[in-house]
């Protein structure tokens, strides 16, 4: 049975290593066991090799991975800490591990780090930073890096007269939609066979969206869906980054941004609300009912390995700014307060942020691991299979990402935002009813 410690971060910190010196792994002559949660099947087979080859070399270590698809992670995950049999290692998320922290859920990680003088400037620049909590203390070692971009079916793209030269020098702004919504325009098809960009177009019966709207129940700031428009339009979430206190959905440039993503339903080339609830837009890209979507990197094996889909990839659009943008999310492994195996977890948890672990994960091309040569070995491997991921890896050569929020009271401004977001998509409420939504959101910081 788990035991649940109820210490302050500092003090759970210093108490764990002195327990993991007085007893480490295998102590008593047998086997520990680490359980390790993730999310994406993906992954899997990628971080079971990383635990054969760990488990190779600490014999007195096992390791247990759980894949839990997203939607049953964290309510499983949540359980597990309420019933204290969470798993020991579990891949963590930056929306979701300022909670965690503030609940002294998840081991602080510095006194083990400084131990062992593990080094950090090995990984992309920024991303261990993101896992160090606003009171100063470590809960994480990076593992991926994600990106956005476009995602296309190319034999529609072709049908359309558009090369991948156009697809790949778009620009965007919340006028007019520049050349970016001509394209959207272009790719969308009514059931009489016109184009959205022809006179004649059905709006109310269309057999092909340009673009696909995707709006998933749990909140992800826009991640994939507007984000990339409106930082392109000089837009940024929050007053500093991480650890702001005021949001800023108040800001015409990011309200400007909502009403012209509406604009593409109200305009037949994006489907309603309603009717992308519960649909994935990788699959409607697959199945022809869209010909353009907005998505992150983790997915590219999975859209490329869609039986009869002709994808492509483009970078996000260029905007006002003069610049592309793209949300620079990473994953971190952490490990759970109440792990009765403190050292074995960390040994573990070390070695999924190791060289050797990140390579192997680069060379299964899922994601992009944190450490450079090692997400650049996942490049090589997705060349050598023809596909050009340079929309993803250009935002993060050219200096054009942006970080992924990082703030408490994550799950109080879902609860505000989604339903909010809902309204303004629906045409249930105008945009400018973001500002006050907006201000309920600061006052959880006040």
């Amino acid at each position: 049975m788990h035991q649940t410690r109820a210490w302050t971060a500092g003090a759970a910190a210093g108490a764990l290593v002195l327990a993991a010196c007085g007893g480490g792994a295998g102590a008593d002559g047998g086997s520990e066991t680490v359980t390790y949660w993730l999310w994406d099947a993906n992954q899997q087979p990628a971080y079971q090799r990383c635990a054969d080859d760990f488990e190779a070399a600490h014999p007195d270590i096992d390791i247990e991975i759980e894949q839990r698809g997203w939607d049953n992670y964290w309510t499983g995950l949540t359980l597990g800490f309420v019933s204290e049999s969470a798993p020991d290692v579990f891949t963590d998320h930056l929306s979701r591990y300022p909670e965690y922290v503030t609940r002294d859920l998840l081991l602080p990680l510095d006194a083990y780090v400084e131990r062992d003088e593990l080094p950090l400037g090995i990984y992309e620049e920024g991303l261990a930073d993101l896992w160090i909590g606003e009171d100063g203390h470590r809960y994480g070692l990076p593992k991926d890096w994600d990106a956005v971009g476009l995602f296309y079916n190319k034999d529609m793209t072709e049908a359309a007269g558009l090369t991948e030269e156009q697809l790949n020098g778009l620009t965007w702004n919340p006028e007019d939609g520049g050349t970016y919504e001509d394209v959207i325009a272009r790719l969308t098809v009514d059931d009489n066979g016109v184009r959205g960009d022809e006179p004649g177009f059905d709006k109310n019966n269309v057999r092909t969206y340009g673009l696909w709207l995707e709006m998933p129940v749990d909140y992800n700031h826009g991640q994939t869906q507007w984000s990339m428009y409106a930082v392109a339009n000089g837009w940024q979430a929050t007053d500093r980054n991480p650890w702001g206190t005021a949001f800023n959905y108040d800001d015409p440039a990011f309200q400007e941004t909502i009403a012209w993503w509406k604009g593409l339903v109200d305009k037949g080339y994006m489907p309603s609300l309603a009717a992308q609830t519960g649909l994935e837009s990788p699959d409607q890209l697959a199945a022809g009912n869209a010909a353009l979507i907005t998505h992150g990197s983790w997915m590219t094996s999975s859209i490329f390995g869609y039986e009869g889909l002709n994808a492509g990839i483009a970078p996000t659009p260029v905007g006002p700014t003069g610049s592309r943008a793209s949300m620079f999310n990473g994953l971190a492994d952490s490990i759970w307060a109440g792990t009765d195996s403190p050292e074995a977890s960390w040994q573990w948890v070390s070695y999924l942020a190791s060289p050797a672990c990140q390579r192997v994960v680069g060379e299964h091309q899922v994601v992009f691991p944190a450490i450079t040569e090692a997400w650049e070995t996942a490049q090589e491997e997705f060349a050598e299979d023809g596909i050009d991921v340079s929309p993803f890896t250009d935002h993060v050569e050219d200096g054009t990402t942006f970080l992924f929020p990082i703030t408490g009271n994550a799950g109080d401004i879902a609860a505000l935002m989604v339903p909010a977001l809902e309204a303004v998509m629906s045409g249930r409420a105008p945009v400018d009813s973001l500002t006050g939504v907006n201000e309920e959101i600061n006052d959880l910081f006040r």
